[in-house]
C-alpha cells in the first residue's frame, strides 16, 4: 500500500501512545508499520537525501505536531507520552486528526508559522508533506531543472568543450592526478567524442580507459559498447568508463552487466548529476542547514 502521510498518522500515533505510560518512537513506528501492513520495501524506503526512512520520518513529524499542540509530551530521548489533553481528545473519538484539527489549540497556532506545500497523491486526496519532505521535494525540483539546463548546454557545446568538461569532472572526482596530466592523457578528439587513458588515482597505480560520445537524441547501443570493450582487451585493460550526453539502450546495459570487464556507463542524467555533485559548470547560490535538538545536551531534562 501507499505509505501514509504524516497527517494520516497523527491519530494512530496518539491512540498508540495511550496504550501505556510511554513509548519509544521506534516502538510507535514498528507498531504502525504492522497496522498499515507495510512491506519491508516500504518500511525501508528512504527520503531523497537517503538520510532516513520515509515512514520513520513521517511518524516522527506526526509526533512533533501532536507535541506542539499539547497532546503529547516527550518524557526522555525519543520517547513519547500522551497528555491529559490528548486523552480528552481521544474520548471525543475523532475520525481523524490533521493540521486543520490542531488549529483549535493555541500552542499549535504559535508553532504553525510556515509556508505549507501540498501534493496531489494518486487517490486524488490533497495531503501535505512533512516539513523535511517539503524541503526535499523543492530541492529535487530545483535539481531536476538544473539537470535539464546542464544537458541543454552540453548538447549545444563543441566537441572540444565536451572534452574539457569530461577532463574537469574526472579530476574533480579524484582521477587523473593533476588537471594538466589528465588533459594530456585524454586529448584525442574524434567522432564527436574523446578517447584516452587516465590514472585511476593520483599515484597512477592503475589506468582507466575512457570513451565519450556527445550524442544528442541517438542512444548508445550495444555495438558501440562492444567496440569499446574490444579496445579495452586490446590494451589489456580491465576498467573503462563510457560517457554520453544521450542515453544507453537496454541491450547495452544488459551487455555490460554480463561481461567480466568492469565498464561503467554514464548517461546524460548521471553525467549532469555528477557535475552538480562535484561543482562542475555550476555554482552554489545559497545553503540551508537543517538542525535538530541535541538531546544529549538536554539529557537532564529528557532522562
Amino acid at each position: 500500500m501507499t505509505i501514509p502521510d504524516f497527517q494520516t498518522l497523527m491519530l494512530p500515533v496518539l491512540k498508540f501512545s495511550a496504550t501505556k505510560d510511554e513509548h519509544s518512537l521506534r516502538e510507535a513506528t514498528d507498531h504502525l508499520a504492522e497496522e498499515y501492513q507495510l512491506t519491508e520495501e516500504e518500511r525501508d524506503e528512504l527520503l531523497p537525501s537517503g538520510t532516513q526512512p520515509i515512514f520513520y520520518n513521517r511518524v516522527g513529524w506526526a509526533r512533533t505536531y501532536l507535541k506542539q499542540a499539547g497532546l503529547l509530551e516527550l518524557t526522555r530521548r525519543y520517547y513519547l507520552k500522551i497528555t491529559v489533553s490528548g486523552k480528552d481528545i481521544l474520548k471525543q473519538n475523532p475520525d481523524k486528526i490533521d493540521m486543520k484539527f490542531l488549529e483549535q489549540f493555541p500552542e499549535y497556532l504559535e508553532f504553525r508559522d510556515r509556508k505549507r506545500e501540498k501534493v496531489e497523491p494518486d487517490d486524488g486526496v490533497e495531503k501535505e508533506l512533512s516539513p523535511e519532505e517539503s524541503l526535499e521535494a523543492s530541492y529535487s525540483r530545483i535539481r531536476d531543472d538544473l539537470v535539464k539546463e546542464l544537458l541543454d548546454n552540453i548538447l549545444r557545446s563543441s566537441p572540444s568543450f565536451f572534452e574539457n568538461l569530461v577532463v574537469e569532472l574526472l579530476v574533480k572526482m579524484g582521477y587523473g592526478g593533476s588537471r594538466s596530466d589528465a588533459a594530456r592523457a585524454v586529448g584525442k578528439i574524434g567522432d564527436e567524442g574523446i578517447d584516452g587513458i587516465i590514472d585511476e588515482d593520483k599515484l597512477g597505480l592503475d589506468n582507466i580507459y575512457i570513451q565519450a560520445k556527445r550524442w544528442t537524441e541517438t542512444p548508445v547501443g550495444r555495438p558501440e559498447i562492444q567496440k569499446f570493450v574490444g579496445a579495452l582487451h586490446g590494451k589489456k585493460a580491465k576498467k573503462g568508463i563510457f560517457l554520453t550526453a544521450s542515453r544507453f539502450t537496454d541491450q547495452a546495459t544488459e551487455y555490460v552487466s554480463a561481461i567480466d570487464t568492469k565498464v561503467v556507463l554514464i548517461d546524460g542524467r548521471r553525467l549532469a548529476d555528477l557535475m552538480i555533485d562535484h561543482n562542475v559548470g555550476v555554482s552554489t547560490v545559497t545553503n540551508y542547514e537543517i538542525k535538530r535538538i541535541d538531546s544529549d545536551y538536554f539529557f537532564e531534562i529528557l532522562e
